[in-house]
């Protein structure tokens, strides 16, 4: 026969307890894994609205006319493709604007001069996106 004492496990106790320690870190853990999440996704904003920005002027001053839409920087070459807003989670979300002022006398039909996005949501600085 064999005694409960020479058996080895772990108590309901001590498995409790470290249920409890598990889950406090979790606690600890997740407000920081979302504000990490959060500046990521920013700092995709920022670098992919500089790019799509650079790419608009790039095209205005070489074809000395503003793109009528964010397709034309990729069927011209600009853009290798229209990236998805991280925000969004989408590519038809990009609110383009266009202005109609010209860039200079040949210049025939405004166009897009600068693109943003589409989220209704506000950054971590307090500024909608949408305003970036």
């Amino acid at each position: 026969m064999r005694n409960r004492r020479t058996q080895s496990g772990f108590t309901l106790i001590e498995l409790m307890i470290v249920m409890a320690i598990i889950g406090i870190l979790a606690t600890l853990a997740i407000p920081s894994y979302v504000s990490a999440m959060k500046h990521a996704r920013e700092a995709v904003l920022k670098e992919d609205l500089h790019v799509m920005r650079a790419a608009i002027e790039s095209y205005t001053m070489d074809k000395n006319k503003a793109p009528q839409s964010l397709d034309d920087l990729v069927q011209s070459g600009y853009l290798r493709t229209i990236p998805e807003d991280p925000m969004t989670h989408s590519t038809d979300t990009w609110v383009p604007d266009t202005s109609d002022s010209m860039y200079s006398l040949d210049e025939s039909d405004p166009g897009i001069d600068d693109v943003h996005s589409g989220s209704e949501e506000t950054g971590s600085d307090g500024q909608p996106y949408s305003s970036w």
